[in-house]
This record gives C-alpha cells, sequence and structure tokens, in this order.
C-alpha cells in the first residue's frame, strides 16, 4: 500500500489479459503512459510519449502500451469516466470531503456504509489526500485492486 510517484497523473484504467486472472493497470501522466502489474506494484510496460497521455476524451478510453498494447482500456480520471465502486461479492467505496479540499476514501463491506454503524466493523477510512488532487478512486473488475489515483501519486491495494 505504498504510495507510487507519478507526476501529472491524469487518468487510469484496469485491463486484463485473455485468460489471466491478473489485474493491469494502465496509469496516463503528462510524462506519458505506464503499465502496473498490480499482484505486485512493478511496472511491466513505459511510453515515455508526453503526447501519447491524452486519451480520447469523448470516449474516456486510452490505447493500451506494453501487453496490452492494440487494446482499448476504459479511463477514469480529469475528465470523469465511470470505472467500478463496487465489487462483485459486495465491497464498495465512496469519496467524502467534510474538510473540503481535503478528500477522503472510505471501503464498505458487504452491507457496510461509511453513513452508518462503527467504524472498523464493517467501513474503514483507507486514504486522506490532502497534498494532490484525486483523479480516480476505483476497484478492478475482478474485484482484487483497489486503485486510489491522485494528480501525484498512485496506490494500489490488493486482495
Amino acid at each position: 500500500m505504498t504510495p507510487i510517484a507519478v507526476g501529472g497523473l491524469s487518468c487510469v484504467g484496469f485491463g486484463t489479459l485473455p485468460g489471466s486472472p491478473d489485474d493491469l493497470l494502465l496509469v496516463v501522466s503528462s510524462n506519458g503512459r505506464g503499465l502496473f502489474d498490480c499482484a505486485t506494484g512493478t511496472r511491466i510496460a513505459r511510453d515515455p510519449d508526453p503526447d501519447a497521455g491524452w486519451p480520447d476524451t469523448h470516449e474516456l478510453v486510452h490505447e493500451g502500451i506494453g501487453p496490452l498494447s492494440g487494446v482499448s482500456v476504459p479511463v477514469a480520471g480529469l475528465w470523469g469516466g465511470g470505472l467500478h465502486t463496487t465489487t462483485p461479492d459486495g465491497w464498495a467505496l465512496d469519496v467524502v470531503a467534510p474538510d473540503w479540499p481535503v478528500e477522503s476514501v472510505m471501503l464498505s463491506a458487504a452491507n457496510g456504509s461509511p453513513y452508518r454503524g462503527e467504524p472498523g466493523l464493517s467501513w474503514w477510512h483507507v486514504h486522506r489526500e490532502d497534498a494532490c488532487e484525486l483523479r480516480a478512486v476505483a476497484f478492478s473488475p475482478s474485484g482484487k485492486t483497489l486503485v486510489i489515483a491522485s494528480s501525484c501519486t498512485l496506490t494500489l491495494i490488493v486482495r
């Protein structure tokens, strides 16, 4: 859960290889694109071309790199987007800002909610972003990976 520094991060999106259970994360920044193996946090591909850092902002997809070359990856971030905020087994994410502009990420188990119940039993405060702008908070389609992406850091939580 150690944050990875990514300056100028604009958007992120999940992809998978056919037949592989592993989640891959495409990270787009002002310094190009990187592809991360979510299970290890290792960057497995890099495209340093800064002009490659602009997705199709109408469709909110970006072309993958490395093992995802030629694949259109749905992204969320600076221009919007719609990645998963729930998992197939009922976990959910909420972003709250009671002390705006500071934002907090709340994780809830199935049938849990940060708006009721005791913290630590059915919901948890997992991240506080006060240094940079939050870009995207999402689960992978498999529900195994949670990404918290800000304009300057990337945090992966894997189960």
